[in-house]
């Protein structure tokens, strides 16, 4: 199953160098959960605050049984502070 990984800000430094940017294009076998991409490039939980999949936000219980699809867009930010 292909889809697309993008990591942001600090969190781009958890992808691998021959990296396009801040995307991946990934190959997983069916069943992949959000989870275990996160545990795959060890991204630290508490460094993946907001998660969408194609758009929409899942939350953090949810992403341990969320399966991914085909031609998925998973997208993961870190925590942002601002003033």
């Amino acid at each position: 199953m292909k889809l697309k990984f993008k990591l942001f800000a600090s969190l781009a430094d958890y992808l691998p160098p021959d990296r396009k940017g801040n995307i991946v294009d990934l190959d997983l076998p069916a069943g992949t959960t959000i989870q275990a991409v996160i545990s795959q490039y060890r991204v630290p939980e508490k460094s993946a605050h907001l998660v969408l999949v194609n758009g929409r936000f899942i939350p953090p219980a949810e992403r341990a049984r969320h399966v991914l699809e085909e031609n998925d867009e998973l997208a993961i930010w870190p925590p942002v502070a601002g003033g």
